[in-house]
């Protein structure tokens, strides 16, 4: 029983639907309009009354497969048929027809045909690419519809832009692609000769002789062997000829095609101009007495068997080859360290190789004798010159450089030292040294020099640093140049000996200009830098200091560990850094440290306070430390009379040492392999 027609009765087509809009019908091509809507869809993307979908690029519908796209399921690969299409041929008299063969590739990935006809040797029509790629449309009246892949199999015809082509065969891959998708393929077809083509090929056969020229094929070899050549050491003995003597020679072995190439080592204020001795040929070992004419030696004999004068002349090649004229050159094999060579009457001697003439034969021939053969005499040694000695005038590198040469040069420096020493960035090269002069004169014992040893150049700079109320101007002391050595000789032949940088270290004793200065202490970097290069500054090495304290006896060892176990008597392996220390300096360093710190005494005071704590030449700084310390130890009482009148700036440094214990059982381990028995305790190292 149908249901009436009423609302509420009926299924509503509309329920869940999204897409309303309208296909556009109209479009504007060039300016012109133009009705497209004849294959677009209804409202909404709905088919209209008997319209039905045509594929747009595969024969696969949507959601069968893979749900990857077909550009990367089928990406590189093609489908390949050979085929042939039939070409008509009017206007020709010897063909009506042609056969012209082709390939033709179906792109999978969207159904795109390509259609290529190979290049043949004077065909005289465009061969190549006959149909680019594109997607090819079937002939009416199913214009509107595309090749797939339902549409390709063998031994059958294809219509392509009016073109019959006929599929004859294909590869492995495509049948293989085929007959899994369920296509029958059909047998091979064969091609049918075109016979323009066999003319073409009878006439090329035809004029082929029939006895063809030998070829001696040497492409290999030129191939194998371009640019590689041996070189020989030779000579020629010409000393029976009329000022005749010893002529030098280089051969040349061209492997490439066995050709020889000698050429003269020309001596100085010879009288020669001309190096070539052999240009470049083939030389034979037998030079004959005669020079053959052009064309007496060839190849071939040619055999007059029949000459008439009306019926002309026959010639025939003669296969034993009875007339041709045998020669024989010289190879590689022939060529050998002391071997003698005949250059067209003239006798060379090989004598020497170079290295890959050593290397080709050691390993072609398994030569390994490659003795050279002396023939002259050692070469004279060059007389020494003899340099004049220092005249005064100017340095010794320029005088030195006006006797190498009729127009004097300037001395050159070492450029790429000068590059690799120089300031880069917070590099400065620069080693600064504090130091003091060494005198018995008071007032010059008590300044302050700072000494910079520039690495670019070794020259030295010194520089005083000014000191309040002491008499004497700081600043240059002595400007930037280099330094020479004291106690050598001013005129000499030699060039004077100047101060280098291993020459510098703490405790040194420099003469500078007559002036003794004394090296007491450097700046961070300094240390850095010795440290950093000890090949350099054997001073600084670390090796050396440990292999000096390796080198003590063992009573002495004994009695290092004995004192350092003393000092700790809780035995827990760690003893104060102090303890290292000597507690004593000099008086002299003494004096400097109070001045540097500006202590507020005068000279007679300060120096009878020292006296006070000075054991002969030394002072206990800690005795006198304690001793000046007013607040632990306060000093009695002063008469008015002695009160001192200055303004004292106290500055108190709270810095101390950066280790304040030290193991020494692994100090003594690693000296002199004491053995080591205390524990590690993490808790008493402290930093």
């Amino acid at each position: 029983m149908a249901l009436p027609f009423l609302p509420g009765y009926c299924p509503n087509k509309q329920l869940g639907k999204e897409r309303f809009h309208k296909s556009q019908h109209f479009n504007d091509s060039h300016g012109i309009p133009m009705f497209v809507g004849s294959a677009k869809s209804g409202i909404g993307g709905e088919l209209l009354v008997g319209q039905e979908i045509k594929p747009t690029h595969s024969v696969n519908s949507k959601g069968q497969g893979s749900d990857l796209p077909s550009w990367v399921i089928f990406d590189k690969q093609v489908l390949y048929f050979e085929a042939y299409f039939q070409e008509a041929v009017p206007d020709a008299r010897d063909e009506t027809y042609r056969i012209r063969r082709c390939k033709i590739y179906f792109y999978l990935e969207d159904d795109t045909i390509q259609v290529v006809e190979p290049e043949y040797k004077n065909s005289g029509i465009p061969q190549g690419t006959l149909i680019r790629r594109q997607r090819v449309p079937l002939p009416p009246p199913d214009g509107d519809q595309f090749y797939n892949i339902f549409h390709f199999n063998i031994n059958q015809q294809m219509v392509l832009y009016s073109r019959s082509f006929t599929l004859t065969n294909c590869d492995s891959f495509t049948r293989n692609f085929l007959t899994k998708l369920g296509v029958r393929l059909n047998g091979c077809a064969t091609v049918p000769d075109d016979p323009y083509s066999n003319l073409r090929e009878q006439i090329e056969k035809n004029m082929r002789p029939l006895r063809p020229y030998e070829r001696c094929d040497t492409l290999k070899q030129y191939l194998e062997h371009d640019r590689k050549v041996l070189r020989f050491n030779c000579f020629w003995d010409d000393t029976e000829s009329v000022f005749g003597d010893v002529r030098e020679l280089i051969l040349h072995y061209f492997l490439a095609d066995d050709t020889i190439e000698i050429c003269e080592v020309i001596p100085p204020n010879s009288g020669r101009d001309v190096s070539k001795f052999l240009r470049r040929s083939k030389l034979p070992k037998c030079a004959p007495a005669q020079l053959k004419q052009p064309g007496e030696i060839t190849d071939r004999t040619v055999l007059n068997v029949f000459a008439s004068s009306t019926q002309g002349k026959r010639y025939i090649l003669d296969s034993l080859k009875t007339g041709a004229v045998q020669e024989d050159f010289y190879k590689d094999c022939d060529l050998t360290v002391g071997r003698e060579v005949n250059v067209w009457g003239r006798k060379v001697i090989i004598a020497d190789c170079d290295d890959f003439t050593k290397d080709y034969y050691r390993t072609k021939y398994g030569i390994e004798d490659f003795s050279p053969v002396q023939y002259k005499a050692p070469p004279v040694p060059k007389p020494s010159r003899t340099v004049p000695p220092y005249n005064g005038f100017g340095s010794e590198e320029d005088s030195l450089s006006s006797c190498q040469g009729l127009l004097p040069k300037p001395p050159q420096k070492d450029l790429r030292k000068f590059m690799e020493k120089d300031r880069c960035g917070l590099n400065s090269n620069v080693l600064n040294f504090h130091a003091k002069m060494v005198t018995n004169d008071p007032v010059d014992s008590k300044r302050a020099f700072i000494i910079s040893f520039y690495l670019c150049d070794d020259s030295i700079s010194v520089f005083e640093r000014p000191q309040r109320n002491s008499g004497v101007l700081g600043g240059k002391f002595l400007a930037r140049g280099r330094v020479k050595k004291p106690g050598q000789e001013l005129f000499k032949r030699e060039l004077p000996e100047y101060f280098a940088a291993q020459d510098l270290y703490i405790g040194a004793t420099l003469c500078l200009n007559n002036k003794n200065f004394q090296l007491l202490d450097a700046d961070e970097y300094t240390f850095n830098y010795m440290e950093q290069h000890p090949e350099e500054f054997p001073k600084a090495n670390v090796g050396n200091i440990l292999s000096k304290l390796r080198s003590i006896p063992e009573e002495k060892q004994r009695e290092i560990g004995k004192f350092l176990a003393l000092i700790d008597p809780s035995n827990t392996g760690f003893i104060p850094y102090e303890s290292f220390r000597t507690g004593r300096l000099s008086t002299n360093e003494t004096w400097t440290i109070c001045k540097a710190f500006r202590l507020p005494l005068p000279e007679n005071l300060l120096g009878g306070l020292l006296s006070k704590f000075a054991d002969r030449d030394t002072i206990d700084y800690h005795t006198l430390l304690a001793g000046i310390n007013w607040m632990e130890h306060p000093a009695p009482p002063v008469m008015p009379d002695d009160i001192l009148k200055f303004a004292v700036k106290v500055r108190f440094d709270a810095g101390g040492p950066t280790v304040n214990n030290v193991k020494y059982p692994s100090l003594l381990g690693d000296l002199f392999s004491f053995p080591s028995n205390n524990g590690d305790p993490s808790t008493a190292m402290s930093t």
